[in-house]
């Protein structure tokens, strides 16, 4: 007889952790030009906002306007987020007012993430620190460990 799985009960192996770094899934920005690229990633800040937080683009770009102290436009908003319009690019102010206005803190692991880097929050800075510290200790260890090993060799 078969036993029916108990669907209140919580499966310990599904769990998967938060994730701790800001950034969009590598599918979101795709391939390509760097400025199709980022147009998309804008894009999307705009779309996640509309769904997420029921912002239009005319509230996205009053908020941003609010940010950077002179006017951002919706027309301009739809410019910045057209792969079609490659003269027009998001400035780096009005970026970071983007991210302001829409809530999207994924935007941020874009620029590091073409370096190499991630972008985590802040309060993850002196978990790592101490991470590179224990790993320093750790070569330390070893190289301590490799010298008192010659040492006794060569008595």
């Amino acid at each position: 007889m078969n036993r029916r799985r108990d669907t209140r009960t919580l499966d310990l192996l599904a769990w998967e952790p938060a994730s701790v770094v800001a950034a969009y899934a590598d599918d979101v920005a795709g391939k390509g030009a760097l400025d199709n690229r980022i147009a998309r990633l804008v894009s999307r800040a705009l779309r996640d906002a509309k769904d997420d937080h029921g912002l239009s683009r005319d509230q996205v770009a009053e908020l941003m306007s609010g940010y950077l102290k002179r006017e951002v436009s919706a027309a301009q908003l739809d410019h910045w987020a057209s792969e079609a319009n490659s003269d027009r690019r998001i400035p780096l102010d009005a970026f970071a007012a983007l991210i302001h206005a829409t809530g999207a803190d994924q935007l941020l692991g874009f620029l590091p993430g073409l370096f190499g880097f991630v972008a985590v929050p802040e309060r993850y800075a002196h978990l790592i620190e101490l991470h590179e510290i224990e790993e320093h200790e750790t070569r330390i260890a070893a190289h301590k460990a490799a010298l008192t090993s010659k040492m006794r060799a060569a008595r």
